[in-house]
């Protein structure tokens, strides 16, 4: 094979990361060389199937691309950017990178704000991070206003940077448990993703242990300090009737539907995600 060609170097860089573990190693190699070459997925193996050639340049720059993704530094942070149910979000150092199974959580809180009676119904994603969920909710249910509460100053640089441009959105500086008391009872739909992993859990891949900020990732000894936190903001902020969704491990489940049952939550649901774990509660206020 011609080593100045798109196939061989997509090639090589495939091995290179199956060699370092990479668990999609031939997605992860087309999408570095889409985003040097700017082309998508279909584009690179379009150039693939064609035998194009590939510049010096090029193929220098894709293997320094290649040896970053090989140390498993996150794919998104490579890239800059980071896919989320219809949007593509700016994410970096700093803040978490949402993951393809939270897409499926957004869902509940996406149709409960669709459902919602009220005119323009209000959402608030506690710990919005990227603002992935705020964002989906803001842009697929346009009629609603959606505030993202963020308390890490490196987490809301780019959480600015998502929310430009969202005219039903708006991304908040503070800490969940002191958020937006001037909406106490009249918010329709709580969601938050928050940090849930025990602090004695050590995550298995580099990308999340590695890279993922730490303050979105531990939830105190048992995993669920933040999520008690999110119980009670989500109790002051939400009418009767409202709806909280909540994200989690697979094995919190119990544990989330006894601490909502305490805190007085009715109709409290598990659900499963599409591998069937264990992978959010929803309840109603």
């Amino acid at each position: 094979m011609n080593p100045n060609t798109i196939a061989y170097a997509l090639d090589h860089a495939t091995a290179v990361l199956e060699e370092a573990g990479v668990p999609s190693a031939r997605v992860d190699a087309e999408l570095l060389m889409g985003h040097v070459l700017g082309l998508s997925r279909g584009g690179v193996q379009a150039k693939v199937a064609t035998d194009s050639a590939l510049s010096a340049e090029d193929s220098v720059t894709i293997a320094g691309l290649v040896e970053r993704r090989a140390a498993r530094e996150p794919l998104q942070h490579i890239t800059g950017v980071a896919p989320f149910r219809s949007r593509e979000l700016a994410v970096g150092p700093g803040v978490f990178v949402p993951r393809p199974e939270t897409e499926q959580v957004a869902q509940y809180a996406i149709d409960a704000l669709a459902a919602s009676a009220t005119p323009q119904p209000i959402g608030v994603d506690l710990g919005t991070g990227s603002g992935a969920i705020a964002l989906a909710m803001a842009t697929e249910v346009p009629h609603s206003f959606v505030y993202g509460v963020e308390v890490s100053p490196r987490a809301f640089v780019w959480t600015k940077q998502n929310f430009r441009g969202i005219d039903n959105a708006r991304a908040v500086f503070i800490d969940l448990a002191h958020a937006l008391p001037e909406l106490d009872g009249t918010v329709d739909v709580v969601i938050s993703n928050p940090p849930y992993i025990p602090l004695g859990a050590i995550p298995r891949d580099p990308e999340v242990r590695l890279h993922d900020p730490e303050i979105a990732l531990y939830g105190g000894d048992d995993g669920l300090d933040v999520v008690r936190q999110v119980s009670a903001t989500a109790l002051r902020l939400l009418h009767a009737g409202g709806t909280l969704v909540l994200e989690h491990g697979e094995l919190q489940a119990a544990a989330i539907g006894e601490l909502l049952t305490q805190d007085g939550w009715r109709a409290i649901a598990h659900h499963r995600d599409l591998l069937g774990r264990d992978r959010s509660t929803t309840a109603l206020r």
